[in-house]
Order: structure tokens, then C-alpha cells, then sequence
């Protein structure tokens, strides 16, 4: 029998933790004025939320949808990971029309703003949005980056993981470029993760030339994290040129 949006948030429920609850709303800045504002929190573990989404992966859009439009967090970090298995598992299958249907409803998502805390792009953007993209034109990321939401802007920067695990920085350095002086710390640490990637993961000399470009007008936190798999003096040279 096909899973249905009930049969998740039926699941999650019964796993719910009011004093994990508590924390994670503290965690995730739900108060007033803070990134987070509003989000609700029921209290489900990471790993016992997967462990539901590992029973409901044939979960059809509409009821996808249904657990995307929850207030819940948890009901939507359920649905995201949903989408992402069943992505990855088409990919994987060389399914490209079902990778494509996936993501632009994942897309849809974004733009109607049910992607909307970190942990949830985070979980997602590289894993459906960057493995649409790898062999097309990235021009829709370079949109997002370019929409002053928050969200939307961590998403362009984090799906281009995906590009960075095949050795391709290009659209990470462009988004970078782009994003820079953006001061948010959600979007400064996104920018400086995917730097440190960028050298970490495909070419160190691509890093550095950014950093020797771009160093003196960066945000601290970006630079930071870009800089930590450098020796103490490339870090300590680079900081000082702020």
C-alpha cells in the first residue's frame, strides 16, 4: 500500500519529545526576529526521522506537498528527505525525467518558501537541485543567488556541492563572487564552507587565487571558514589584508 503524508506525520508523532522540542526550537532560532521565527518543532531526532523516511520513500508529490506545507519542521525535513532519496535513487538508475520532476518540484518548494531553515536546505540543495544541474546550465542557481532571500541564496551556494564532488568549482567560485557581501551569518558561512571545499576537494590554487582577490573585502566568518585548511600563516596573511 502506498505511503501516505498522514502515515508520516503518524510516525513522527509517536517519536515526539517535548523537551527535545525545546531545544531544537532554541537550536534553530525560532524566536522573534530571529532567522527562524515562527517554526514549529515537535521534537524527532535526525536519525529517527530518517529512519521513518526509510518506510515512506514512495511517497507521491501531493503527499510530499502535504508535509512541505506543515508548519511542523520535522514534517518538512521528512518530506525534503523523501524527495532526496527519491532522486538520488533515479540518478542513480539514469531515470533523467524523474531527476528533472523531482527537482523542479523541489524548486517550486523553494520559491514558495517551505525550504526555510538551514538544516532543511542544507539536507537537500546539492543532493536534487545539484544533481539536476550537473551537465546543464546553472543559470537558475545563479538566480537564486541573486534574490536577496536568505534561503534562496544558501541554496544556490549549497547546491553547488554537488559540481565541487566532481571536481568542477567554477559555479561555486561565480556564486561566491556573487554572494560577497552578503553579511548574514547563514549566508557567510555557506559562502566560506563551499570555498574550504572548493580547495579542499578539487584544487587548492583555486582557492587561493579567490581568497588573493577577494581576502581584503570578505565577511570574517566567510573568511574563516574558507581559510581553515590553511597553514597559520596563509590564514593569519589573509585576515590581515581585512
Amino acid at each position: 500500500m502506498t505511503s501516505t503524508a498522514r502515515d508520516v506525520i503518524q510516525a513522527l508523532a509517536e517519536l515526539a519529545d517535548e523537551k527535545v522540542a525545546v531545544g531544537s526550537a532554541r537550536f534553530f532560532k525560532t524566536g522573534p526576529g530571529e532567522y527562524g521565527e515562527g517554526d514549529v518543532f515537535i521534537g524527532v531526532r535526525v536519525p529517527a526521522t530518517r529512519g521513518v523516511v526509510r518506510r515512506h520513500r514512495d511517497l507521491e508529490p501531493p503527499e510530499v506537498e502535504t508535509l512541505l506545507d506543515s508548519p511542523v519542521h520535522e514534517h518538512r525535513l521528512a518530506g525534503l528527505l523523501i524527495l532526496v532519496s527519491q532522486c538520488t535513487t533515479a540518478a542513480r538508475a539514469g531515470e533523467d525525467a524523474v531527476v528533472e520532476k523531482v527537482a523542479r518540484f523541489y524548486v517550486d518548494l523553494v520559491l514558495r518558501g517551505r525550504v526555510n531553515n538551514w538544516d532543511l536546505v542544507d539536507s537537500s540543495a546539492d543532493h536534487i537541485l545539484g544533481t539536476w544541474l550537473v551537465e546543464k546550465p546553472r543559470d537558475l542557481i545563479f538566480r537564486l543567488a541573486a534574490d536577496d532571500d536568505l534561503w534562496r541564496r544558501r541554496v544556490a551556494l549549497l547546491s553547488t556541492f554537488a559540481f565541487i564532488r566532481r571536481g568542477d568549482a567554477s559555479t561555486t567560485l561565480e556564486v561566491a563572487q556573487r554572494v560577497l557581501g552578503d553579511r548574514r551569518d547563514l549566508t557567510q558561512k555557506a559562502t566560506g564552507w563551499m570555498l574550504r571545499e572548493v580547495g579542499k576537494r578539487v584544487d587548492r590554487a583555486l582557492l587561493t587565487d579567490f581568497l588573493d582577490r577577494n581576502a581584503a573585502v570578505m565577511g570574517r566568518t566567510a573568511l574563516s571558514y574558507a581559510c581553515e585548511h590553511l597553514t597559520a600563516e596563509e590564514r593569519a596573511a589573509y585576515r590581515a589584508q581585512r
